[in-house]
This record gives C-alpha cells, structure tokens and sequence, in this order.
C-alpha cells in the first residue's frame, strides 16, 4: 500500500472566484471534503505543498490527512483542476474516507520483465490498452500498483486482466469479460515480411490448386 500525506488547512468562509483569486495571491487554493454523510467543509491548501504530493504520483489513490486547524481528516482525493493555460493547480476535492471503507479507484498497471520479453527481444512493441485498472478496494489496503509479467509474452500476443493476480479484498467493476491491457505487436518490417510470405504461400496454393485442376481435365 502506497504511503498516504498530510497538509495542513484553513476553513473558507468565501466562496466564488474574487475568493479564489486572493487565495492564490497568498500561495493557497480552495478545496473541499466532502461525503460521508456529513456537510461539505470548504477548505484552503497549500499550492505548493499540494503540488508536490500530486507530481510524487499516486493523489488518486492514496489516503491523505487533512489538518483543519487542529482538526484531522481522513480523505483521499477524487478530482483537481488545473489551470487551462499555466496548467497550475486551481482546485481540489476530497472524499472523506470512514474505517471500513472500500473505495473505487483507478489502480496503475505496472509491467514487469520488458527486457526478458521473447516478442519485445525481437523487437516488438508493447502497446497499452489500459495503463490504469478500476476496481474497487478496501480503503486502508489501497494496492500502489496492479503487476502484469511479460517475460513469456511473444509477438502476437494479448495480456488480459485474467493475468493479473489481484490482491486480497481488491475486486474489478468491469466483470463481464476478460479485457485486453496490452499486446506485443510485430515490428513494421517484421509484419511486411510476414505478409510477404503468407502473399507467397497463397500464390504457391492456388498455383497448386490449378495444376491439379489441369490434370483433372486432361484425364478426362
């Protein structure tokens, strides 16, 4: 489980975008807690603090402390917002988390022996189809990451979720089938190369097949 943070807080009694805007001009940003039956409570953060735990990785999925004047809360993030043209951080939401709790998230993919890959050593390409998994876990047992091996995986092959061991207590929203998170495609040449030859096998098969009609008629 990835370690969680804390930051510390102020209660906002402004709301709006005269508020936000004189936050920033002292290096804070508005936020909110909110869920678990309780009011939501607007709050403001740190700028820079918050933006160095969300470039650390893992603010989606790890549980945080938020120190409220003296008052802790237990929460994980669920959504931010980032400036459209400076691309800074302008808002954050957090979701209470109560003991016990299971949480949906989106958990990342890591993969494991890229270099002892048969199709990768030959040139292949991993190509991502997921780079992160939803599942919903319990809340003091958030996995860091999700592990796919490719040591045997070959040119061709696709890696399905059934390949995945899924931690304890951790399960999948999607559950109706066995969805694709990566495959190992053929180099460019390699494919060319390929269709060469099956364009070659074809051509030699139907060469076959008409000789042998041939014969056919002329034993007649």
């Amino acid at each position: 489980m990835a370690e969680g943070y804390e930051l510390k807080a102020s209660p906002r009694d402004r709301v709006g975008k005269g508020a936000a805007r004189a936050l920033r001009r002292e290096g804070l940003i508005p936020a909110v807690i909110y869920g678990d039956k309780k009011p939501a409570l607007p709050i403001a953060i740190p700028l820079k603090e918050t933006t160095l735990v969300l470039h650390k990785g893992g603010f989606m999925t790890n549980l945080a402390t938020i120190d409220v004047d003296g008052e802790k809360h237990r929460v994980i993030a669920k959504d931010y917002q980032l400036h459209p043209v400076r691309d800074d951080l302008i808002h954050v939401d957090f979701l209470r988390v109560s003991k016990g709790a299971k949480l949906t998230v989106e958990i990342p993919v890591h993969f494991l022996n890229e270099e002892t890959s048969p199709g990768l050593k030959r040139g292949g390409v991993l190509n991502v189809v997921r780079h992160t998994v939803e599942m919903t876990v319990p809340a003091d047992a958030i996995p860091d990451a999700l592990e796919l091996d490719l040591a045997k995986a070959d040119l061709g092959d696709s890696l399905h979720i059934s390949a995945v061991a899924l931690p304890e207590g951790c399960e999948l929203t999607i559950t109706d089938r066995d969805f694709t998170i990566a495959t190992i495609a053929a180099p460019a040449g390699l494919k060319e190369e390929e269709e060469g030859e099956e364009a070659e096998a074809e051509a030699a098969e139907a060469e076959a097949e008409a000789e042998a009609e041939e014969g056919e008629g002329e034993e007649e």
